[in-house]
């Protein structure tokens, strides 16, 4: 016999935590409160080269369009801060020779771990109601504005620096969703904003990416430059960007509300390779097939060994100068797996050397 909505929607609370999600919420599926902000970021073109974000805006803004029968969204919150990492991040980034890498992608790739555990999730929905039910878990992988979702389920509110914060866990934590058709009660207790006045996050972005409150220039992103930027990065913004060489967390590390984020229990956010460690020029002496195997599993991955190359040469053209790194970055050049973009920023990284010898 089904078991009742509200038995269910019980269970999933269970179900979650045992996953390891640390919050679920559900929501229903109107973002009419969201339409207008969306659309003018990109009417602003602070895209830059996403172009996939100006595509399928009616499934963004209507689930149901994306997933036929949607009634629901169920949004989960995973944390994925290592151990210790939290006091380490500021002194690595202090260090002009070391490799600072996002600490959400030290570990393994998070789509395919959430989006395991929250398929397992949903067969248990189809379980205890007994029927087939129109539902698609999606991990950060689809035209769905999860920070949108999360806040209006309750998981906390979209703070100045365009993150969701959480008043008991900070910001670093991942996002799912299943989208379905199973009419579960709405957690109508959306988050009230609690960044105040504080404006830390927007000052202390290193390349000025933030043209106001929650208005954010993916163009001047460090994130953005690092993993969604094909091309090359602007001249101007190279030093600004310092050794950071995959990502940034410089918005979340001065928020106050992270002093509540807590350790991740979840082992395959542990770092990976040594990468929570790594010199820029240890990562400079691999070769592709050596990326290729060091970042099997890990989100690093998607961009590719070029990009990864192009990274490195910005974060080593504001290292520390030497003699041994210029003749490192000369030695690169000759690498037939780079591209004609990541040799001009190796030989900029050169010449940012020999100015400074």
């Amino acid at each position: 016999m089904p078991h009742s909505l509200r038995t269910i929607k019980t269970q999933l609370h269970t179900w979650a935590k045992d996953a390891g999600f640390q919050q679920v919420g559900i929501t229903d599926c109107n973002l009419a409160d969201y339409k207008g902000y969306f659309e003018q970021w990109l009417a602003s073109d602070h895209h830059g080269t996403m172009e996939y974000m100006a595509r399928n805006i009616d499934k963004r803004l209507n689930p149901e369009k994306l997933v036929e029968g949607t009634l629901r969204v169920i949004s989960f919150r995973m944390d994925y801060l290592p151990e210790h990492e939290k006091a380490k991040m500021p002194e690595i980034l202090a260090s002009s020779n070391n490799a600072y890498i996002s600490r959400y992608a030290l570990g393994r790739d998070y789509h395919k771990l959430l989006r395991k555990k929250l398929a397992a999730i949903a067969k248990q929905l189809e379980h205890a109601t007994e029927k087939l039910l129109d539902q698609r878990p999606f991990v950060d992988s689809a035209p769905v504005l999860e920070r949108a979702f999360a806040e209006k389920a309750g998981l906390g509110w979209i703070g100045k620096n365009t993150m969701l914060i959480n008043k008991q866990a900070g910001s670093y934590f991942f996002l799912g969703e299943i989208l379905t058709s199973l009419p579960l009660e709405i957690d109508d207790t959306p988050s009230p904003l609690h960044c105040g006045s504080c404006t830390a996050c927007l000052i202390s972005c290193p390349t000025d990416a933030f043209k106001g409150p929650h208005q954010l220039d993916a163009k001047k992103c460090i994130s953005y430059l690092t993993i969604e930027h094909k091309g090359p990065i602007p001249v101007e913004l190279r030093e600004k960007m310092g050794n950071r060489i995959y990502g940034c967390d410089d918005c979340q590390i001065v928020c106050p509300w992270n002093k509540f984020s807590e350790p991740s229990q979840e082992i395959d956010f542990s770092p990976r390779q040594q990468l929570d460690q790594a010199k820029l020029l240890d990562l400079l002496k691999w070769n592709e097939a050596t990326f290729l195997k060091k970042t099997e599993g890990s989100p690093i991955r998607r961009i590719g060994y070029a990009q990864w190359v192009r990274n490195l040469a910005v974060g080593l053209g504001n290292s520390e100068p030497s003699t041994l790194t210029m003749n490192k970055l000369q030695e690169k050049l000759s690498d037939p797996a780079l591209n004609a973009i990541t040799k001009e920023h190796l030989e900029w990284a050169i010449k940012k050397h020999l100015e400074r010898l």
